[in-house]
């Protein structure tokens, strides 16, 4: 399929980029693990990996049974949800880009041979090395920034700042366990309330604000492992719609797509 995008990863930044990339124009096929651990579940497209489909600002994602599948569903305007984690179905797709937006703070196989255009999103890529692009993900002055050598800057261990909170909005898992939430995303809670279990452990909101996020109930967890995110600002509809930092770090994603593809001669610019 001409300009097929691969995307490796389908949370909550991944859809954003996919989102803007279909808006844009281009055919995508999102690939993902059996049982993806992303928290902001209802703004990522690999909840269809557990509920059959997601649909995000009006595009619709489904789970594909084979890549012949993805291009049927394409043909249909439905995004499909490949689950491969390894990337062996990218052979037989042949897409004209790959983006890894998995967010590992590490690459964990992707490379510039793997298609004509290969962009790595956030840390753990080298622009002219193992992709042809990064894109910034810190948020901050140089959020979204199209990085054509070198890479973007370390992992802090230090969540970005929303409504005046870093570290204290992020729900941590404090033994290991099994995952079961008693509330669910877009609640507004308190500061001490428990919205989830890890085990027999209760985990109680660190501030008040709304549920931006859970884990998907029954994923089993280590400590530490992070289950949960919580919004001071107490707007309910930005659970549900793509972030800012998603559709800056996507607009990164389409500018490096579109200048590649020129500088290549893929298309008339």
């Amino acid at each position: 399929m001409k300009n097929l995008i691969v995307m490796r990863g389908g949370g909550d930044i991944a859809s954003g980029i996919a989102h803007r990339l279909v808006m844009a124009g281009f055919p995508v096929v999102i690939l993902e693990v059996e049982k993806p651990t992303m928290v902001r579940r209802t703004v990522s497209f690999a909840q269809a990996i557990y509920d059959g489909e997601m649909i995000i600002e009006g595009i619709k994602a489904k789970l594909a049974k084979s890549p012949e599948d993805a291009i049927d569903m394409i043909d249909q305007e439905i995004l499909p949800i490949l689950i491969d984690p390894k990337g062996e179905s990218i052979e037989k797709l042949k897409p004209l880009a790959i983006v890894d937006a998995i967010l590992a703070k590490k690459n964990l196989g992707t490379h510039k041979d793997m298609a004509s255009i290969v962009i790595g999103v956030g840390p753990g890529f080298t622009a002219g090395e193992d992709v042809h692009a990064v894109i910034e993900t810190m948020r901050g002055h140089f959020l979204g920034r199209v990085i054509l050598k070198g890479q973007a800057i370390p992992n802090t261990g230090v969540p970005g700042e929303i409504g005046g909170h870093d570290i204290d909005r992020v729900l941590r898992a404090p033994i290991e366990g099994e995952f079961k939430a008693t509330r669910k995303i877009g609640d507004i809670v308190k500061k001490g309330e428990i919205v989830a279990y890890v085990g027999e452990k209760p985990v109680p909101a660190t501030i008040s604000g709304v549920l931006r996020g859970l884990l998907q109930d029954g994923l089993a967890v280590t400590p530490g492992y992070k289950i949960g995110d919580i919004d001071a600002r107490d707007v309910a509809e930005h659970c549900l719609t793509i972030s800012d930092k998603a559709r800056s770090v996507g607009g990164g994603v389409l500018e490096a797509l579109l200048y590649l593809q020129c500088r290549r001669g893929d298309k008339q610019c």
